[in-house]
C-alpha cells in the first residue's frame, strides 16, 4: 500500500511539473499575463506586458506611474505599440528602421520579457535588461527577439527588452517641466522598468541579483545614463553588471540652458500653445497628432547627423554632466564591457558635402561654443586622418560614440573594450550579429557570429569573456582593458577568414580623444 501511494505521489508529481512547464501563465499581482510557448526554438515569450500607466493627458512628461490592476489573463502574445516615432535630420541605417506607423501611440509603456522554456527550476538565471537605440526618437522593443541570446547562451539567460518615451513625450526639457512635471521622463521609464525587474522577474525564473543592462546607440547612451545616474549611488541597485554598443553621449545641456528653452518654445509655438497662460497645461491638453507635428519638427530642427532631443542634466536623476561623474569614478555597477564600432561617425555626416566640408566649420556646427583657438586645434589633430570629409566623419564617430566609451571604461577598473572592424564597420553593421531580424551581416560568418555573441552572454554569466559557456566561442583570451592596449578586435581577412584578435588601442585616436574631455564642458558632455 505504502507503495502504491508513493506511485500516486509521484505520478501526481510529475503531472503538475508536466502542467507547470506547459504553462505560460505568470501572475504578476497586478495582472496575469499568458505568453507564447516556442516550441521549435524551446523559449516562452511575453510580448507587451505593461510595467507602467499610460503617460497621457495629465501624466505626459510626469515620472511614470504603476500600472492599473486588470483581471482575467490577460494574452501576452502580440507586439506591443511602440511609441511615436520621429526621424532626425539625417540618415537612418537599414539597421534601425521605423516599423509600423510613425504615429504610434503614447500609451506604449510596455516591455518583453523572453525565458529558456527549459530553465531550471532550482535556480534563478541571469537576466538582461535591454535599451533600444535610435537616437531616443525612435525604435522600439518588439524589433529585438531574444531568442537567439537565450540559444546562444545555452538556456542561461532571461533577456527583458524596454520599450520608453521619445523624442518631446520623453526628452521635452524647460523650466517649465522642472516646476511642474518630470525631466528626463524617457529615462525614468527605463529605470522604472528595471525597478519593475527587481520585483517581478523571479515569477519568471530570473535573479534580480544578475542584472545586466545593454543597449546599441541610443540603448547604449541610457546605459551610461544609469551608470552616473545619482552620482552613482542609486539605492538599491539595480543592475550589477553594464555592457555598450556603440556608446552614445551627444551634447547634454542643463535642463534650462537656452537650447533646450529654445526647443520647448519652438514645441510650444507648432502646438499652438504660444498664447496660453500656461503653456504646459496647454501641452498636456493637446491631442497626440497635434504633439505629434510638433514632435517630428523639432528631431528634424538640428545640425545633420544630431538628435535635438535627448537627455539633459536635470540635477536630480542627472546631478552632473556624464564625464564629470565619470572622471570622478561614481558609477552604478561593478563591471563593464564595451564594444565600439570602428567607424561610427560616417551615416551620421551628409557624404554630399564631401567637396565643400571644412573641419574648421564642421566642428563648430556639431559643437557651436568651442572657441577658434579649439576648434583651430581640432583641425590639427585631425588633419591626418584622410580628406577633409573623412575628417567630419572622424570627428564625428569619435567624439559623440568612441571616445565617451573610453572615459566610460576608464571609471570601470578591470573592464573590457573591443572593437566590431568588419569592413565598413558602421554604425549598427554589429546588430545582426546577436539580433538575427536586422539582417543582413557584413560577415556571414556563424564562427564569427556566435563568437562575437557568446563573448556578450559569457560576460553576462560569469562577468569575464573569457569564462566560455560553448566551445564553438572562438574569440581568444580577452585581457581586461588598459589605456594603449587590450581590445579584443573583431574583424575578418581580405581573403573572408575569421579574424579575431588582441589588439593596441590607436596612441593619437586617445590623443584625440584626450582633447575631447578636456572641452566637454564646452561640449556639453
Amino acid at each position: 500500500m505504502l507503495k502504491g501511494s508513493t506511485l500516486l505521489l509521484a505520478t501526481l508529481c510529475f503531472q503538475l511539473a508536466v502542467a507547470q512547464r506547459k504553462s505560460s501563465v505568470v501572475d504578476l499581482g497586478y495582472a496575469k499575463y499568458q505568453g507564447t510557448i516556442d516550441d521549435v526554438a524551446n523559449v516562452t515569450s511575453y510580448l507587451g506586458i505593461r510595467y507602467a500607466a499610460a503617460p497621457t493627458q495629465d501624466l505626459r512628461w510626469r515620472a511614470p506611474q504603476p500600472p492599473s490592476t486588470f483581471p482575467g489573463v490577460q494574452s501576452a502574445r502580440t507586439p506591443p505599440p511602440q511609441c511615436p516615432q520621429a526621424l532626425p535630420n539625417t540618415t537612418v541605417p537599414d539597421t534601425f528602421p521605423l516599423s509600423g506607423s510613425s504615429m504610434g501611440t503614447e500609451d506604449c509603456l510596455f516591455l518583453n520579457v523572453f525565458i529558456p522554456r527549459d530553465r531550471p527550476r532550482n535556480k534563478k538565471l541571469p537576466v538582461i535588461a535591454w535599451i533600444h537605440g535610435g537616437g531616443y526618437s525612435l525604435g522600439n522593443a518588439s524589433s529585438y527577439d531574444g531568442t537567439k541570446l537565450i540559444r546562444e547562451s545555452n538556456d542561461a539567460v532571461i533577456v527583458v527588452s524596454i520599450q520608453y518615451r521619445l523624442g518631446i513625450f520623453g526628452f521635452l526639457s524647460s523650466t517649465k517641466i522642472r516646476e511642474n512635471g518630470a525631466l528626463n521622463a524617457g529615462l525614468l521609464d527605463q529605470e522604472f522598468a528595471l525597478q519593475w525587474i527587481q520585483s517581478n522577474i523571479d515569477r519568471f525564473g530570473g535573479d534580480p541579483g544578475q542584472v545586466t543592462i545593454w543597449g546599441v546607440s541610443a540603448g547604449a547612451g541610457s546605459v551610461l545614463q544609469h551608470i552616473v545616474a545619482r552620482n552613482g549611488a542609486t539605492n538599491p541597485p539595480l543592475f550589477r553588471a553594464a555592457m555598450t554598443s556603440s556608446t552614445f553621449l551627444p551634447s547634454q545641456y542643463h535642463f534650462d540652458d537656452p537650447i533646450p528653452e529654445t526647443i520647448y518654445s519652438s514645441v510650444v509655438s507648432n502646438a499652438g500653445c504660444a498664447t496660453a497662460g500656461d503653456t504646459l497645461a496647454c501641452l498636456r491638453g493637446a491631442n497626440t497628432t497635434t504633439l505629434q507635428a510638433a514632435n517630428v519638427a523639432a528631431c528634424r530642427s538640428g545640425f545633420f547627423g544630431t538628435f535635438p532631443l535627448v537627455p539633459v542634466v536635470d540635477g536630480e536623476f542627472i546631478k552632473e554632466r556624464p564625464t564629470e561623474v565619470l572622471q570622478k569614478g561614481h558609477v552604478n555597477g561593478h563591471a563593464l564591457l564595451s564594444v565600439s564600432n570602428v567607424n561610427e561617425g560616417d551615416i551620421f555626416v551628409d557624404q554630399t558635402t564631401a567637396s565643400t566640408v571644412e573641419t574648421l566649420q564642421f566642428s563648430h556646427d556639431l559643437f557651436p561654443r568651442l572657441t577658434l583657438a579649439q576648434r583651430s586645434k581640432v583641425a590639427r589633430l585631425y588633419a591626418g586622418v584622410g580628406t577633409p570629409i573623412e575628417q567630419a566623419n572622424r570627428i564625428m564617430g569619435e567624439a559623440i560614440f568612441i571616445c565617451p566609451t573610453y572615459v566610460l571604461l576608464e571609471a570601470f577598473p578591470g573592464s573590457f573594450k573591443g572593437e566590431y572592424a568588419v569592413p565598413p564597420a558602421l554604425h549598427g553593421d554589429d546588430l545582426p550579429h546577436y539580433f538575427p531580424s536586422f539582417s543582413p551581416r557584413p560577415f556571414d560568418d556563424p564562427d564569427f557570429s556566435t563568437s562575437f555573441t557568446q563573448s556578450f552572454l559569457d560576460f553576462v554569466l560569469n562577468l569575464d569573456p573569457n569564462v566560455k559557456v560553448n566551445g564553438r566561442n572562438l574569440t581568444p583570451h580577452w585581457n581586461r582593458y588598459s589605456p594603449f592596449d587590450s581590445e579584443m578586435i573583431f574583424n575578418r581577412t581580405e581573403e573572408g577568414q575569421l579574424n579575431i584578435h588582441s589588439g593596441s588601442t590607436d596612441v593619437e585616436l586617445l590623443e584625440r580623444c584626450a582633447f575631447w574631455q578636456g572641452v566637454s564642458e564646452l561640449t556639453a558632455q
